[in-house]
């Protein structure tokens, strides 16, 4: 299989450090090699799965390691392009959380450096990478519900801490750019198409970010309806309504920890069919997804273009909630 591909991660937040750091370590192919953290404290659980970690106390040393193939870069969302450019001019493939940037056009130069330089960079939407929702993409496109006509999405926690980086608007907060990619993000994933219209959008602010966004939209030959909310209990499902049936899915964006992974397809004759990943790890997936394409030149499931065009839908959907 040849060397493994060498990653880092910049930075030692609680999800790097609970989910990609381990599923980086745990993916066959991949070595995590390099932490990019100031704090003895933060790094020391990641050196408890990766005892061999080197750990740098700045960014720009990580850049600066030549035993590192690939940056994996969890920082806040207002830092995710400028990290995302330095690591590419430093020669390293990118692996960059969402929200990739906080509009479309800041994603243009990204893309740009990215053909540049001939190295590969995406967007880590893990969900990409899960087979249930391969499985949806294909019995939509194969008519296993007859016509879509609507898709309902709804993702909600509750967070009370209004310290939390989600709540600070100069950094990026607020319940679309954390979880409206993936209500957005997985009817496109689903569909393969855009919205031709937002047709309605309403928004609940607190501290300058949006804590709760009901987003109604207008394909072609379909309606969605998308609910995000960071101040309502733990919620989430998608369903795809058919002229001839309906797809549910139950746990379709924390699949695990939220619940199984299952997909219930009900059809015109009043069948239901239930099927289940309970063991997927879907992180670990997307890890060795992009090593395939750093090694091979696999194709990769979720590109910039695509975070791009669902990063236009959430720009549409602010302007569209703004007072007439």
């Amino acid at each position: 299989m040849g060397e493994p591909v060498r990653w880092a991660i910049l930075g030692a937040g609680k999800f790097a450090r609970e989910h990609m750091g381990p599923a980086i370590h745990g993916a066959t192919g991949a070595q995590l090699v390099a932490l990019g953290t100031s704090s003895r404290d933060k790094a020391a659980p990641f050196e408890g799965f990766a005892p061999e970690l080197r750990v740098h106390d700045t960014y720009d040393a990580v850049l600066a390691d030549a035993d590192v193939d690939v940056v994996y870069i969890p920082l806040p969302n207002h830092l995710h392009i400028e990290w995302a450019m330095r690591a590419l001019r430093a020669g390293k493939h990118v692996l960059v959380e969402k929200p990739v940037g906080l509009q479309a056009a800041q994603i243009d130069p990204l893309i740009a450096l990215r053909d540049e330089t001939g190295l590969i960079a995406a967007e880590a939407f893990m969900i990409a990478h899960h087979p249930q929702w391969a499985r949806a993409r294909h019995l939509i496109a194969d008519g296993a519900i007859g016509d879509l006509r609507h898709v309902d999405g709804v993702f909600c926690y509750n967070n009370p801490d209004l310290t939390n980086v989600r709540f600070d608007a100069a950094k990026g907060g607020g319940s679309l750019p954390d979880i409206g990619v993936y209500t957005i993000g997985s009817t496109r994933l689903a569909t393969g198409q855009d919205p031709v219209e937002i047709t309605h959008a309403d928004i609940d602010y607190l501290n300058g970010v949006d804590v709760m966004a009901r987003v109604s939209a207008r394909f072609d030959g379909f309606t969605a309806h998308w609910v995000t909310a960071m101040n309502v209990h733990q919620t989430q499902h998608m369903t795809f309504l058919g002229s001839e049936g309906r797809i549910h899915l139950c746990a379709p964006f924390n699949a695990g920890s939220y619940g199984e992974a299952q997909l219930e397809l009900t059809q015109i004759d009043g069948s239901m069919r239930v099927e289940r990943w309970p063991n997927h790890a879907q992180y670990v997936t997307q890890v060795v997804a992009f090593c395939a394409s750093v090694r091979n030149d696999a194709p990769y499931a979720w590109s910039l273009e695509d975070a791009r065009a669902t990063q236009a839908v959430m720009d549409a959907v602010y302007v569209a909630a703004l007072p007439r």
